[in-house]
Formats: structure tokens, sequence, C-alpha cells
């Protein structure tokens, strides 16, 4: 055992608790001062005791312990882990912000709708479409609303025999699910050599009961879609609608427009693309884009401002609607850290941070390329876009390594993992996304420790084997703690004995 993981080799928190050494409970006269129902009480609360001094450096040590933006480098291919400006978490964080109320009257919000209106409209601008819903509350969520609209349109045109949506096998694992979720057949189209959608393949899936394609572009390679206006032909002329996966959107915005490329349904990832941490499950915000067509099918309530009396409010009465697909109108914290991002970068900025981006994942592609044990499948005479899908095939056929083997050995460079095995149309793939926050000395260390791995792999292949080393825990049990998960201090007792 190494010096790090001997220093949180310590106790669990409940396990520091000593009868006595917390601050006393509430008193009984306190108790019956605030009439607490008897059936609510309990004769003893199930809670460590522990001292002021523990509990901090319990939390602490867990703080320290957990991988983010703010520790380091974050590669994680398709999601967009980059560092995102404090100052937007300030204001969400608000008491303006942070505890306003959807029950609260109209009239006592409007600074909140206003900048909910004019979110609507820079995005719409970003995009290339006409009218823009922030309800979805997280990524799938708007694909899965795109899909309720795709439905709703066919069926207003009354042609309900388009139940299949077509999807590359490239594609984001949500695509396949949210298609399925709304009731339509997910019909799947290989890549072609060069990693972009195999166009026959596409034409021969084309028929009349086609009511969509779901494209990610730039796709989960990295890679444009050139030919995305002979694409774009084939599935308009069948009478399809384009739905645009906008996972990738950081590749992209300011120099193209999804709109522009003849997408009808624009999907947004506020919290990957405009400022918001994400992970761990949320919060996460999922706005979509539609053309003028397919404004009338979107959910309610909109958000609307009436000039005559110059005041913003909520539009209900929408007769083609497909309804509400949240609670209220997502999540607002999200839509103002997204807000306050484009209004700091502006549209030079936003253009900026695409270009770096891009320009950051050529830089670790072309000091990849030529590195024995790993490969590019797809095009690697081209430039690629935000992120770039590396294969360790050959150094697992030389060395018996695997790339899992790899992703946790880069733990021990103070490195977090790229995504891999994902697209799994490409083997043994390392999905690299560097972002446009991390400067050229982080990316030359995270180069150094995949060519350093590589070494490893052929002269101590035990040690990836075994990584990582050097983090508060070591390899685990990956399937078991998928299917037994720990979730509780109770579940921990009983599997202790």
């Amino acid at each position: 055992m190494n010096y790090q993981q001997a220093r949180w080799a310590e106790p669990l928190i409940f396990e520091l608790s000593k009868l006595g050494r917390a601050w006393p409970p509430p008193s009984e006269k306190l108790l019956k001062s605030v009439n607490i129902p008897k059936k609510l009480l309990r004769r003893r609360l199930e809670l460590p005791e522990v001292s002021e001094p523990q509990v901090v450096r319990h939390y602490t040590r867990l703080s320290q312990m957990n991988w983010g933006v703010d520790s380091g480098f974050y590669p994680l291919g398709s999601c967009t882990m980059k560092y995102n400006p404090k100052i937007c978490e300030e204001l969400a964080g608000l008491e303006t912000v942070a505890c306003i109320h959807p029950h609260q009257s109209e009239d006592t919000v409007q600074g909140a709708l206003e900048l909910m209106y004019k979110l609507e409209k820079y995005l719409a601008e970003i995009a290339g479409v006409s009218r823009v819903t922030l309800h979805p509350s997280a990524g799938a969520h708007g694909e899965f609303l795109g899909m309720h609209i795709i439905r709703a349109y066919h069926r207003f045109k009354e042609e309900g025999q388009r139940t299949e949506v077509i999807v590359p096998d490239s594609a984001h694992g949500t695509n396949f699910a949210s298609a399925a979720m709304a009731g339509f057949n997910v019909v799947v189209v290989p890549s072609d050599v060069r990693g972009r959608v195999d166009l026959d393949a596409l034409k021969n899936a084309v028929s009349d009961r086609t009511a969509a394609l779901m494209l990610t572009n730039p796709n989960t390679l990295g890679l444009f879609e050139d030919q995305i206006l002979e694409i774009t032909d084939i599935f308009h002329s069948a009478g399809g609608i384009l739905y645009h996966d906008g996972a990738n959107l950081n590749g992209i915005m300011g120099k193209t427009r999804p709109g522009d490329m003849g997408f009808d349904i624009v999907h947004y990832n506020l919290h990957k693309t405009f400022s918001t941490p994400h992970g761990g499950g949320g919060p996460g915000s999922g706005p979509i884009g539609v053309t003028r067509e397919l404004e009338r099918f979107l959910p309610v309530p909109v958000v609307e401002y009436d000039q005559k009396h110059n005041r913003y409010y909520l539009d209900y009465d929408r007769p083609d609607s497909i309804g509400k697909i949240n609670g209220f109108y997502g999540n607002f914290g999200v839509l103002v850290k997204a807000y306050a991002y484009i209004l700091l970068m502006g549209a030079d900025g936003l253009t900026e941070a695409a270009e770096t981006a891009t320009l950051n994942a050529n830089y670790i592609m072309r000091k990849l390329l030529g590195v024995k044990g790993y490969e590019l499948k797809f095009d690697s005479e081209r430039p690629c876009k935000h992120e770039v899908a590396f294969s360790a095939e050959p150094l697992k056929r030389e060395t018996g390594v695997t790339v899992r083997d790899i992703a946790k050995r880069l733990l021990d460079y103070g490195v977090h993992a790229p995504t891999y095995y994902f697209p799994p149309i490409v083997p043994e793939v390392l999905m690299i996304e560097p972002t446009e926050t991390e400067p050229k000395e982080e990316l030359d260390h995270f180069v150094d420790a995949l060519k350093a791995i590589v070494e490893e792999a052929r002269s101590r292949p035990e040690k990836l084997r075994t990584a990582p080393h050097a983090t508060a825990i070591g390899r685990l049990d990956e399937v078991k703690a998928s299917r037994e998960p720990v979730l509780s201090w109770r579940m921990h007792r009983r599997l202790k004995g």
C-alpha cells in the first residue's frame, strides 16, 4: 500500500461514532414547543455521533477523493467536460434566482421570464432555427420531446404509416432509446469506410414508412458529415424530418448552423456546451429548436412577450401542442448559467471556443499518429473536429493489454480517462475530447502519458492490468459494483457481517 492509499484507509464516519461525542439532541422541552406530531417522533436518530472537526475532515477527504474539471484534465469524449466560469455559478446561486418558485404570479417573475425569452432567441440564432423550447431537463429528454413532435407532425399530416426512425450505427445510445420509447421502430444504417453515414445504405433504408433521421454532426468519431446537404435532400424528398443531436455542438458553434444544413429539429445540451458542470446525475438541460413548420407542436407553456403591455407571460393556449413534458419550465438554474455564458462570451467568443476545441483535438490527433499501438480507423488524412477516436487494438494484439487497462493506468498519471468502448464501431476505442479550456502543457502531459503507457504495456503489462495504483481505491469489480451496489450505511454494515 502506497502513501496515497494509506491516507484514505480510514474508518467511515459511522465507524467513528461514539455515544455522547456529538452535540446533544434537542431537549424534550424544545420538542414539545414545536408541536411535532407524535407519529413522526423517533426514540433515537440513526445518525453517527461525531465531533464537528471529524465531520469537516470526513467530507473534506471525500471531496479530495473525487475528480473533476476543477481537479485536472477530464477528456471525456462526447461529453464536453470543460472548465466553466465560476461567475456563472455565482449568478445561479443568487437568492433572487435560487429562491423563486414556479407557482409565483407571473408579475413577480418578469425578470426570469425575460431571461428565458431572450435565451430562446440566442439559442435559435446559434442553431439557425425558428423557435426554441427550454423545457427538457436533459439531453435524452430533449430527444424524447423531439420524437413526440415528429410523431405529432406526421399525424397532423395524416401520415400515420411513418413509424420508422433511422439512426446511424455511430449514434449516441440515447438516440436509439428515445426513438423506441416514443413508439418508433429503429432502423440502423452503417457507417462507410470514411466514418460517415453510408449514403447507399441510407437511400435503401428510406421509404414511405420513414418518419425521421437522428444524426449527430459532427459525429461521435469527431468527423463532420460532409455530405449533409445530400442527406438532407434524401430525407426531405421522402417526407421525413431531420433531427440534429447537438451533443457535439461544441465543435461547430459559430462556424456553421444545423438549421442551415437542413435540420428541422436541433437539440442542445446546455450542460455541456453552455457552461454547466454535468455528471453525477445532473442538473441538465436539453432544449430543442424547431423550424417554423413545427412550432405549433412545442410543449406548453411557451414564453411570450406582450409588447403592448410590456410584459412577459406563459402561453398555454396552443391547441396543437404535444402537451407538457416537464412539471414546470425546465431547470432554471442551468438556464441562468447558459444565458450568462453566452453574454460573457459573445458571438466571437463562442466561435473561438469551437475553433480552440477543434485545434486542441487535432493537436492530440497529430501527436499520437504514428505511435505504434494506437491507430485511427477512419480518415486520418483530414482534420477532426472537437474530438478524436483512437483505437488501441494494435496494442492489445501485441501485448494483451486492453483499452480498459490503459484507461485505469491513466488515473495514476493524474488524468481522468477518456470515454472508452464507445462508439462501438471502433474496437478498443479511446474517445478523446480535450475541449477548448485546456492549455498546451496539459495536452502534452496527456499525450506523454499515453506514450509511456504503450511502453509499459510492452515491458510491464501486469502493472497496467492491476492499475490504478495511486488512487484512493484500487481497481473495482465493475460487474459486481453494477449488480450489487452498496448505497447506504445499512447495506455496508449488513455486508460486513
